[in-house]
């Protein structure tokens, strides 16, 4: 059964192809053709994959959430003798770079900016292996994970933003429709005398020129993943820790069921716990909260010493990760792996595309509205723009400061009665004098917060190493010399951690960025 555009990008009324109906499986393989000159919109007849062995073509399953690592983390960790034969070798290619349509604006000669792609067919899945993973029926060739990695010249960190299939956008040649719909526009423009590989080709052409006409920015690379591949990367390495603010129990849709708290988490539950969408104050962009928080457990786990001095673990994940990859003619993996030795957890930042809030179009479909066109291309200007030299330094951090040397004053804000007494006793038992204590100006503080005069921040730094998790902040109402603490509902003790608080189910334009290094509590 086809279906028009209000779901999948065709023009009204006329069928979609069996191969892009999202009910349908992908139509076999045709046999391989030649190569056809660049057609009229600057896309390259795509030539077909590398071949495979038989039964080697990639499993691609459900909400590609978390693709990108099978690209990145092979290049962390300086394994670039065993990319180098191992997963150059097996690798899947792909004419996937369009010869126009590209920006070349705005990056220097040696940053990378790699489009990262999964795919939502189960085509290939056997019903075992749907219902282990919750996945559902075959779904399509929609692309529903797009993410965007940037990485500058000089290799020192890592952005990646995270672009929602429902963002509604200005597809080349198609008008405005939904992001997701772009790939499947170009799958069905190349010749029916083509071989499915040209055709996935094609579609993967006009995804690159829709995310390059959107953000400004040319596009290098192109990577799309086998998840089933991907997602036996977690098992591979032991797990992954995640932490949850609220329990989840999603068993009627993606199977999520979950605990509050940290935990870790591999292999089927990975899977239902970066499809989750249902119940999530956000929805989809929850879900892609999801999927980011994921990447950085696994960034994590690839780059603890469990993992680097394991070589049979090495082996392993490379040979996972290269099976589960189709990559552009031109990706060299292992110069992608030395301009990456440098990054850390801490220097890998994941962030969502500027959104405006929700809508629905003139077909009565739900939709997600970016910022306008000059708001997106100056946040990608930001993002890819080289790191500046820093100047050397004049300041030097404040020395240490003894408990005995600081004064305190305490403040309850949280509306626990008797708390700010309960504080000043453990600070005066860690060697604190408290001057006062008393209540705040309102009990509905959320957060602990340290308060101090300018230039006495070592003595706030000794105050907030009693309380971990507290905030510090510089305040006209501390007196200088003595410090304020004003206790927050997250206060949990003297020399306890402060409870992380879950983050606000706010619709806004823009989010403050995770790091992989960030292991806070998440919906």
């Amino acid at each position: 059964m086809s279906r028009d555009r209000n779901e999948h990008g065709g023009a009204p009324g006329r069928p979609l192809p069996a191969r892009l109906d999202p009910r349908a499986g992908r139509a076999p393989r045709s046999d391989r053709s030649q190569d056809a000159p660049a057609d009229g919109a600057g896309r390259r007849a795509p030539r077909e994959r590398a071949d495979r062995a038989p039964g080697r073509r990639p499993v691609v399953v459900a909400r590609a959430a978390a693709a990108v690592l099978s690209v990145v983390l092979l290049a962390g960790s300086g394994w670039g003798w065993y990319l180098g034969r191992v997963a150059e070798a097996t690798v899947n290619r792909t004419d996937a770079i369009p010869t126009a349509g590209n920006s070349d604006a705005g990056d220097a000669p040696e940053a990378i900016n790699m489009l990262l792609v999964g795919n939502d067919s189960r085509a290939e899945l056997t019903p075992e292996q749907l219902a282990e993973l919750d996945a559902g029926e075959d779904s399509g060739i929609n692309t529903d994970t797009m993410i965007l990695v940037h990485v500058p010249a000089d290799g020192s960190r890592a952005s990646f933003v995270s672009f929602p299939r429902d963002s509604y956008v200005e597809i080349p040649g198609h008008g405005r429709d939904k992001l997701n719909a772009a790939y499947a526009y170009g799958y069905s423009e190349v010749d029916d005398s083509a071989t499915e590989d040209q055709r996935q080709a094609g579609g993967a052409q006009l995804l690159v020129q829709t995310i390059s006409q959107l953000t400004g920015l040319q596009i290098d690379h192109y990577a799309e993943v086998d998840l089933l591949g991907f997602f036996e990367l977690s098992s591979v390495v032991g797990g992954v820790e995640v932490n949850l603010c609220e329990a989840v129990d999603d068993s009627a849709y993606s199977g999520a069921v979950f605990p509050a708290g940290q935990q870790v988490i591999e292999g089927a539950d990975a899977l239902r716990f970066v499809r989750q969408r249902h119940g999530l104050p956000r929805g989809d962009l929850d879900r892609i909260v999801r999927q980011q928080v994921f990447l950085a457990g696994v960034l994590r786990k690839m780059l603890s010493d469990d993992v680097l001095l394991d070589l049979g673990t090495q082996r392993e994940l490379v040979e996972a990760a290269s099976q589960s990859l189709t990559i552009d003619r031109d990706l060299v993996l292992l110069d992608l792996a030395q301009q990456m030795q440098a990054v850390t957890a801490g220097s890998i930042k994941f962030q969502t595309v500027p959104i405006v809030g929700d809508d629905r179009d003139d077909q009565g479909r739900s939709i997600l509205r970016l910022a306008d066109e000059d708001t997106l291309q100056a946040f990608f200007a930001e993002l890819s723009a080289e790191p500046e030299e820093a100047a050397p330094s004049t300041t030097e951090a404040p020395a240490a400061v003894a408990p005995s040397d600081v004064s305190v004053e305490v403040y309850n804000g949280s509306g626990v009665s008797g708390l700010a007494a309960e504080a000043a006793a453990s600070l005066e038992d860690a060697g604190f004098t408290v001057t006062s204590t008393g209540n705040a100006d309102s009990n509905d503080y959320a957060r602990t917060t340290v308060r101090h005069a300018s230039g006495d921040d070592a003595l706030a730094a000794a105050v907030a190493a009693a309380i971990p998790g507290a905030a510090t902040e510089e305040s006209s109402d501390a007196s200088s010399g003595t410090v304020q603490l004003v206790l927050g509902e997250d206060f949990n003790g003297v020399g306890q951690q402060t409870t992380q608080q879950a983050p606000a189910p706010s619709g806004a334009a823009e989010e403050t960025p995770r790091t992989a290094a960030d292991t806070s509590c998440i919906n």
